[in-house]
């Protein structure tokens, strides 16, 4: 009995590394996700900004007052915002952590930022932001996000 026990300890403490391994790169892979996305935004290139999306990907945001479902809405709201003057100065991820649940992975981070308005302002841009992936057909995929803003 002894010997099963020492097996399974055994065999779990191997099994730790990978897992921690996995673990890292999927972390690693996500977070480049979204600042790839933040790039694409801030290049206003809405084709790239939406290739990280599902298609049913939701979206909570203080801009709207409602839930933004799905990947074709958030596309003509992500190319009406393009067409403005506004533009994002600097972007960043502080705090950030990523949970991963088999092909599910959810990452949570404080986003810090200062956009400029079509009037020439600089103004900062703070949020707690939530983004939930999916593994779909073997990629990386955004189904959900919540952007909360810092009061």
């Amino acid at each position: 009995m002894r010997n099963v026990v020492f097996v399974l300890v055994l065999s779990m403490m191997i099994g730790l590394p990978v897992y921690a391994d996995s673990h890292d790169n999927v972390a690693k892979e996500v977070i480049a996700l979204a600042k790839a996305q933040w790039a694409a935004g801030i290049a206003k290139d809405t084709a790239k900004q939406v290739s990280f999306l599902a298609d049913d990907y939701t979206e909570f945001n203080p801009g709207y007052p409602t839930r933004l479902d799905g990947k074709e809405l958030n596309a003509t709201l992500y190319k009406a915002a393009d067409q403005g003057e506004a533009k994002t100065l600097v972007s960043d991820m502080v705090n950030a952590k990523v949970q991963v649940y088999g092909d599910v992975a959810i990452l949570t981070y404080n986003f810090i930022g200062s956009g400029m308005t079509a009037d020439g302002e600089v103004e900062p841009n703070l949020a707690k932001s939530t983004r939930v992936y999916a593994k779909i057909d073997g990629a990386w995929k955004l189904v959900h996000a919540n952007f909360a803003p810092v009061d």
